[in-house]
């Protein structure tokens, strides 16, 4: 097992030709991904990046002829496929993941949150260009990225999400999808993939929906309530569980279901008080206590993930506007997120991490040495 960069990444093939190969492929590649991590946002960033360093970068490229251009980093990004600079990246988390495992956590069932999110300023209306959405898959154990799938123009994350499923090993975990993965088919390939699944179920289900509010009137066959206090709030999350289900009408379509999950949140700030209920269906014959963590657990993926990403990363503010390089450069931010998250020698904040590396050499050395470089 390897989780080196450089092993995962060597088997791109280079699509430039000709006398277009003055700079190493893998070189462009890891220069850029070092640059991300050190505060990068832009091809311009990553060129200066480069040129700043250039002599510690030399005690771990070559780079025989120099740093590479921001347009020369920007249209390898655009010629590199998308599908395999993707599959590499998963290869390599896939790694990453297996080595931060430690005894207290291998005996877990993986939690895998999908979810999609919009790279806002990647649309241009000048060139009739819409917003790249993407969907990602994201650990729940190990707070690591595990793949992305691109949401095809004029299309939605319901063809996305199988696509994405199709590229992960989600045998023994638990998938759990936000309302638009809520389909029959999807929970069939979940089932079929020998995983579980949490789908959360909302009004676009209309009779389904209605027949599962209506049912917790009735009953419950299990309890649970968790209280969370912090920053001047409470949180009281309070879980039901049914798991007696032959009331439903299309049991039979929803392949594997065994449970149907109902979370009450009541927050309190000062003297304010608001209460949100959500409902979920499920594969699993869990209690309260396993679905009201679950589920919590599932929302990382907005906090630790998209949250990271616009704050952490500033992606909402990057205009790569080529799809294929916005894609490509997508991978890189998670890349570098995942590098940065695999850390445990220090407690920063991600954003806080990016400068400590770009200001101390010694600590850019930490996070990349053996298992991530």
């Amino acid at each position: 097992m390897t989780t080196s960069l450089h092993d995962h990444f060597r088997w791109i093939p280079d699509p430039r030709t000709g006398n277009n190969k003055k700079h190493n492929l893998l070189e462009v590649i890891i220069l850029s991904v070092l640059a991300v991590v050190c505060g990068a946002e832009s091809w311009y960033e990553m060129e200066e990046f480069g040129k700043e360093k250039e002599d510690f970068l030399k005690q771990l490229l070559p780079l025989e002829n120099g740093i590479p251009s921001h347009d020369t980093i920007n249209r390898v990004f655009m010629m590199i496929d998308a599908d395999v600079f993707e599959r590499c990246f998963r290869a390599w988390t896939a790694e990453l993941g297996q080595s931060l495992q430690t005894t207290g956590t291998s005996g877990e069932r993986e939690l895998i949150a999908i979810d999609g999110k919009s790279v806002c300023n990647s649309a241009c209306k000048h060139q009739g260009l819409g917003a790249l959405h993407l969907v990602s898959a994201w650990s729940g154990r190990n707070q690591l990225v595990l793949g992305q799938q691109k949401v095809a123009d004029k299309s939605n994350e319901i063809s996305a999400i199988p696509a994405l499923l199709s590229l992960l090993n989600i045998k023994g975990a638990v998938v759990s999808i936000d309302a638009m993965g809520t389909q029959k088919a999807i929970a069939e390939k979940i089932i079929e993939s020998q995983g579980d699944y949490i789908l959360a179920l909302k009004q676009n289900h209309e009779t389904f929906y209605d027949q599962v509010t209506n049912q917790f009137n009735f009953r419950e066959d299990s309890y649970s309530q968790h209280l969370d206090k912090g920053h001047g709030r409470s949180e009281i999350r309070t879980c039901k569980v049914i798991h007696e289900l032959n009331w439903i009408d299309e049991k039979e379509n929803w392949k594997g279901i065994k449970s149907i999950i109902k979370i009450t949140s009541e927050r309190i700030i000062g003297d304010s008080r608001t209460t949100q209920n959500r409902y979920y269906i499920s594969s699993l014959q869990a209690d309260a206590a396993y679905f009201n963590k679950a589920i919590r657990t599932h929302w990382g993926i907005e906090n630790q993930l998209h949250w990271q990403l616009d704050v952490g990363f500033a992606e909402d503010y990057n205009t790569t506007r080529n799809s294929q390089a916005a894609q490509n450069l997508a991978v890189v931010r998670k890349i570098a997120l995942n590098i940065l998250k695999a850390d445990k020698t220090s407690k920063a904040s991600i954003k806080a991490k990016r400068k400590m590396a770009g200001w101390n050499h010694k600590f850019l050395l930490t996070l990349i040495a053996n298992k991530n470089f």
